[in-house]
């Protein structure tokens, strides 16, 4: 059905046979090489994180629905942890619906979410969020608490400390928010791999996805 890869900092790769999503593609920001978007719907949960790549089918950053072949996508404003209350939200959370499973990506967001945005999201079944911390992501604390309200079956962290990638700040381990969650933990090698809606776990599991 479709596969999903993790690239570094928020970078994910969303893939089918036929299309793929790639999320945050600008890793030059840690240190790596960009993603490439060509032929590919990218989209950026802050304009910062996008390459605009000319060559992309489409560039999402911001709200708003959007329907590309095999994707239904829905983008959610949101405010980052850094902002305050009268600063402008520039953050945008994205709902991507393939088939009958339903992914949230979240980006570097504000430790809790308004009703009027879990509304938007909805039921999620796979859920990617930040939690490496450090004033600069969600912390395993903040993330956890994320997690229970949106309530998915599958937690993707990402945004975590590596030693091969230049973050701005030092960031948690992905052991610190897997215990903080306090969930099981699947390692599933380089791709996560979902093949039906019924092959994904009924009861809240962290898939830990290795960086390719």
């Amino acid at each position: 059905m479709f596969d999903i890869e993790y690239k570094g900092g928020n970078g994910i790769v969303i893939s089918t046979k036929k299309a793929s999503v790639v999320i945050d593609p600008k890793l030059s920001v840690v240190g790596l090489k960009d993603i490439s978007t060509k032929d590919s719907v990218e989209i950026a949960t802050e304009a910062r994180f996008a390459t605009k790549n000319p060559d992309a089918k489409i560039l999402i950053e911001g709200p708003g629905e959007y329907e590309l072949g095999e994707f239904s996508i829905k983008g959610v404003r949101a405010t980052r942890h850094l902002d305050t209350e009268s600063d402008e939200p520039i953050s945008t959370m994205y709902r991507i619906e393939v088939g009958d499973v339903r992914i949230a990506v979240v980006g570097n967001i504000a430790p809790k979410l308004l009703e009027d945005q879990l509304e938007e999201l909805g039921v999620i079944d796979i859920l990617a969020i930040p939690v490496g911390g450090s004033g600069y992501t969600l912390d395993a604390t903040s993330a956890t608490a994320i997690v229970r309200q949106i309530d998915p079956k599958v937690v993707i962290p990402v945004h975590y400390a590596d030693s091969t990638l230049k973050y701005e700040v030092p960031q948690d381990t992905l052991e610190t928010f897997t215990k903080e969650l306090a969930a099981p933990v699947e390692v599933v090698g380089a791709k996560y791999k979902v093949k039906a809606s019924s092959s994904i776990p009924q009861v809240l599991t962290v898939c830990e996805i290795s960086r390719s």
